[in-house]
């Protein structure tokens, strides 16, 4: 029968003082302690003694005391910052509903500095917050779920031939660093293998007001990519370049009458806007989905969300606020309404 999971505390750790003094390992300390060694392993580095020596510190004997305290210090400060949160019903109030809407802990943060509320946490309390008892099962909403490795793919020799392809080391020195409007970049998401579908997103992602556009196409074809990108650009007013990268369906990039540019072969990173946008997407639609089952409504509800969440590089305003502080949607009015303005 499993037991169940208590703290270590003095007794506990005046054994493991006493055990490390002995010669014991970590392994042999757990069994005497019936605990995990990994659980052993990380009581004697969080809590060992520290030393200090030139230039930093040095990691010291194990002091049963020391750690003790440490420990103490640890839990009591984890308590006070959820208490600094849950002692002002409005500002716990406003963080759950950020939350909700998978704002991170720094655009809340920002976000609430920018609209000047009576009330503010850091992002660093928020997160003490979150990861004490009381915020504890909202750590489901934040964004990164980073837990499996990519595998990593074999370079091959680049296969598929664009016409009259520009490289990205000729895009303008003002698209580069995001000086002015107009620059875009364009990427698909496309259905799971397992599902045989061919329905796939046409992304869109403004590089300099972080905005996003999706459109959903029939399959992964240079003419469907043309069509669901044509679609989001007849709702943008300032249109100057658009980067991809080398696939298939980006072969007749000329139709789309705006400059465009390549990046090098197996190298995303370089339009890595984009490649962002389509992670936030994907929180919503998992790879390996079949993009068929996913209504026209709900992809809007997805980029209305993401549009309307808050950047710190925006100064934590919104990309579709900048996109329409700048006049670069093409009647804004209904472009706001159906964005949930």
């Amino acid at each position: 029968m499993k037991k169940n999971y208590r703290q270590l505390n003095q007794f506990d750790r005046d054994r493991i003082e006493a055990m490390l003094l002995a010669g014991h390992q970590q392994k042999e300390i757990a069994n005497v302690l019936g605990r995990d060694p990994a659980t052993i392993g990380r009581e004697i580095k969080r809590n060992r003694r520290k030393l200090r020596k030139l230039g930093g510190h040095k990691d010291g004997p194990y002091i049963a005391s020391v750690a003790n305290h440490k420990s103490y210090v640890r839990r009591k400060y984890a308590k006070y910052q959820g208490m600094k949160i849950i002692g002002c019903k409005e500002l716990e109030d406003y963080i759950i509903d950020k939350l909700k809407l998978h704002w991170s802990p720094d655009e809340i943060s920002g976000r609430m500095k920018q609209e000047k509320q009576s009330f503010y946490a850091s992002k660093d309390l928020i997160y003490a917050w979150i990861y004490s008892a009381w915020g504890q099962k909202y750590a489901e909403c934040l964004y990164s779920k980073r837990n499996t490795k990519r595998k990593r793919k074999s370079k091959k020799s680049l296969k598929i031939i664009i016409p009259n392809r520009i490289g990205i080391e000729c895009r303008p020195i003002k698209a580069n660093q995001r000086k002015t409007f107009g620059h875009y970049e364009i990427d698909t998401l496309v259905s799971g293998k397992a599902s045989h579908s061919k329905e796939s997103l046409a992304v869109v992602y403004e590089r300099k007001a972080r905005y996003i556009d999706v459109r959903k196409i029939k399959s992964l074809s240079p003419k469907q990519l043309n069509i669901g990108v044509n679609k989001i650009f007849n709702n943008i007013n300032q249109k100057e370049t658009a980067t991809f990268d080398n696939g298939f369906e980006n072969r007749e990039h000329q139709l789309l009458n705006i400059q465009t540019y390549f990046c090098d072969p197996y190298s995303s990173w370089q339009k890595g806007g984009v490649e962002n946008a389509n992670k936030m997407i994907r929180r919503y639609i998992p790879k390996g989905s079949d993009i068929s089952n996913y209504s026209h409504q709900y992809i809007t509800m997805i980029i209305k969300r993401i549009n309307k969440k808050p950047r710190k590089s925006l100064g934590y305003k919104t990309p579709l606020e900048v996109m329409l502080e700048n006049n670069l949607l093409i009647n804004p009015r209904k472009q706001k309404v159906a964005l949930g303005g």
